[in-house]
């Protein structure tokens, strides 16, 4: 083992790492510890495509699969169409030479760069690199400092109407169908439609023995009259409408559902206009922010944005993104990502925020009802037992099944939406029909894969964690799902190969799985949830957020089936924002510590690898510098004047350095560490004088989506004392 990757990704955390890295490098430089740097950045990935960059992806996605990976990933863009579109632009304008997004492609060419174009937008990178499956929980310096320092969970106010509304039938979830193969094979999904044509959708679908392969479809009818009712229902009750989704993870389908919930709700303009928006290339499934700002290449653009202004005027109110800029929720399909904006809401006492910036009651619209009797469970727990305490309340961890791209829902190569009426089938490769569904013109019909070695090693994952913990162990899966009633009788098979004995591990709906993890949260015991892969993604913020307020302070160790390790750090949901602020006011709000406590096990894990007591040692005394960050209270504030990111990083260089000064373990490090130790300390108040000295005015880093990374480091890196001592050290 030669290095640690560490990986340039987006936004606030690839700014944060212009800060950090420097301090990592050096520190562990002392150690023997090499690191090394791979770009997989939503524009260093279309760069790649391109022929522009080196593909880091396809190269860390092979490092994944070997015994010697120790990759750690920080969070990174889950391109939507107008995220990508953006990036496309900015890289334009920065001269690199590239095609624009082909919306409807028709010469070879524009094909061509379409299917480079959907290799990066969506959740592209995850699925390469988690060759292993999830262990994500809060370390217990977190859940100890959100005790003693809580935030502030508000109650849902007495007779509060906010609810969740989701399609009872003809939805993904009622129309799924799943079988386990029997053996190897590759199948094919043709469209045979009622006009007597074969479509052939996908062909040469390698499956396993073992692998789980599962179709659904989403009837577009039935969604439109469920839309219909929500809408009425919304303005009935008088409360805000929100839709909720992941256009981001489920990259192919969400979208398409957003747009259709944004003509839904302006369905009079689209009666009377759609034909002209689609003529001008503007899709509602880019939501109305990208429709707004292509009307004035129209000619009656101006009438067109009236009608708009009416709709928002006559229909029920909506939720707001951003009040201040008027941005609504069917502004931008990625600004509304389920995972993080149901927590927030639960948090904000069952209310989101309309168009003048006040609170209020909401009706959450998810039309799949695959998960959103999740999120009604906590609803109707909160109300009936008032907020969650985070002083007084238990965890839950997760044991996420991923590796292998397992579960990728509606987010990849099988998702498609349907030209014309007929019957989708699966086909294996003697002719067989594996799965078959009936669907008209518009309808979405999705498939996906769950690979058998995964499902053992989660199975394995759980256990190990239950063990180590002594924490119940429930796996959130559904029998009356098509599905999860395969992967039960998976779970039932492989558990009695581990030991399990004096352990509490049980299979729960995951409605049931809600309650029972709340129930035992409000008595202050912990409750590990074993979960799919979507399920993870929803759980790994809910329960954080609610715990501890935020999701980016979890440990996110990903034990590859391979024998490396993945370390993720955190999530990235609120990172937009923080790049906006450190433009308008090079105040950078990011919080780091997933950074710090995925560095840990990566270190931990090079020691074991390359036989290197010494980057132990650094692991150790990581691990009690942060903490004393998190005693210290040294996480970024929230106003201009106090400690930002990069305050944040030079007290953790600085609890860091004192302990490995001061630990007895290796005293050719602790004499190497003494002098920084003392200088650092001595220059405290110098240092984080100039760290707050430069906020206030705004900072050019050269681009959003590709920033300079020459500009970037001098607005990451301005106190001169610190870098001095890091360069003489």
């Amino acid at each position: 083992m030669s290095s640690i990757i560490y990986t340039h990704t987006d936004e606030a955390p690839l700014l944060a790492t212009y800060s950090f890295l420097p301090i990592v490098e050096a520190y562990a430089a002392k150690a023997g510890v090499a690191f090394e740097t791979r770009d997989i950045s939503v524009a260093a990935r279309i760069l790649a495509q391109f022929g522009l960059a080196d593909d880091a992806l396809t190269e860390l996605g092979e490092l994944a699969k070997t015994p010697e990976a120790n990759i750690i990933k920080l969070p990174n863009i889950s391109a939507s169409i107008p995220q990508l579109k953006a990036a496309i632009k900015e890289l334009q304008a920065q001269g690199f030479d590239i095609p624009d997004y082909p919306e409807n492609p028709t010469s070879d060419a524009d094909k061509e760069a379409r299917a480079k174009y959907d290799k990066v937008k969506g959740s592209a990178v995850n699925p390469v690199l988690r060759e292993g499956n999830s262990d994500r929980r809060a370390p217990a310096s977190v859940k100890n400092y959100a005790k003693t320092h809580p935030h502030r969970n508000k109650p849902f106010a007495e007779g509060s109407k906010t609810d969740i509304a989701t399609m009872s039938a003809h939805d993904f979830a009622s129309n799924e169908k799943s079988v386990t193969l029997a053996q190897d094979d590759v199948v094919s999904i043709v469209l045979e439609t009622q006009a007597g044509e074969t479509v052939v959708l996908k062909d040469g679908l390698k499956v396993l023995a073992g692998e789980i392969l599962d179709a659904t479809k989403m009837d577009v009818a039935q969604l439109h009259a469920f839309l219909r009712n929500a809408i009425a229902q919304a303005k009935a009750d008088d409360v805000l409408f929100s839709v909720h989704l992941k256009a981001t993870m489920m990259k192919v389908s969400d979208p398409i559902i957003f747009g259709h919930v944004v003509k839904a709700y302006f369905a009079d303009v689209f009666a009377q206009y759609g034909d002209d928006l689609a003529a001008a290339g503007l899709s509602a499934n880019d939501g109305l922010g990208a429709i707004l700002s292509g009307l004035d290449a129209l000619p009656n653009g101006a009438e067109i944005k009236a009608a708009f202004d009416a709709g928002l005027e006559s229909g029920p109110r909506l939720s707001y993104v951003n009040s201040d800029k008027g941005i609504t929720n069917l502004h931008v399909p990625s600004d509304v990502i389920i995972d993080a904006s149901i927590p927030a809401l639960v948090r904000n006492g069952g209310k989101l925020w309309g168009a003048d910036g006040g609170e209020d009651d909401t009706l959450a619209v998810i039309p799949d009802s695959s998960y959103a009797g999740v999120y009604k469970a906590v609803f109707d727990d909160v109300k009936a037992h008032g907020a969650l305490d985070p002083a007084t309340i238990g965890t839950v961890p997760n044991v996420g099944l991923m590796a292998q791209a397992a579960e990728e829902y509606g987010s990849h190569d099988k998702t498609f939406e349907i030209a014309a009426a007929g019957t989708v089938r699966v086909l294996a490769s003697n002719g067989d029909v594996l799965i078959e569904h009936d669907v008209e013109a518009g309808d979405i019909w999705r498939a996906c894969q769950t690979k058998d070695i995964p499902v053992q090693d989660w199975v394995k994952l759980a256990v190990t964690r239950a063990r180590a913990s002594q924490t119940p162990a429930i796996f959130w899966l559904n029998e009356s799902r098509a599905h999860d009633a395969e992967l039960i009788k998976k779970v039932n098979a492989y558990l009695p190969e581990h030991d399990t004995e004096g352990l509490e591990i049980q299979i729960l709906a995951p409605t049931l799985a809600t309650a029972y993890s709340l129930e035992r949260m409000r008595k202050g015991e912990d409750t590990i949830s074993v979960t799919g892969n979507v399920l993870r993604d929803y759980n790994t913020d809910l329960f954080p957020i609610l715990e501890l307020g935020t999701s980016a302070k979890m440990l996110s160790v990903v034990p590859l089936i391979a024998g490396g390790g993945l370390f993720e750090t955190g999530a990235g949901g609120s990172a937009p924002k923080h790049v906006q602020q450190l433009v308008e006011e090079n105040y950078l709000r990011w919080d780091s510590l997933g950074e710090f406590f995925a560095l840990v096990p990566s270190l931990e894990k090079y020691a074991e690898q390359a036989d290197a007591p010494a980057a132990q040692v650094l692991a150790d005394a990581l691990d009690r510098a942060t903490g004393t960050f998190l005693n210290e209270d040294r996480s970024p504030g929230r106003k201009l004047g106090t400690t930002d990111n990069r305050g944040s990083h030079f007290y953790l260089a600085l609890y860091w350095a004192e302990e490995l000064a001061s630990q007895t373990e290796d005293a050719d490090l602790a004499a190497a560490f003494k002098p920084l130790a003392e200088s650092l300390r001595a220059n405290e108040a110098q240092i984080a004088e100039e760290l707050i000295a430069v906020q206030g005015s705004p900072a050019e880093i050269g681009g959003y989506y590709y920033p300079d990374a020459e500009k970037t480091s001098v607005v990451m890196r301005p106190s001169a004392t610190l870098n001095e001592a890091l360069a003489g050290f």
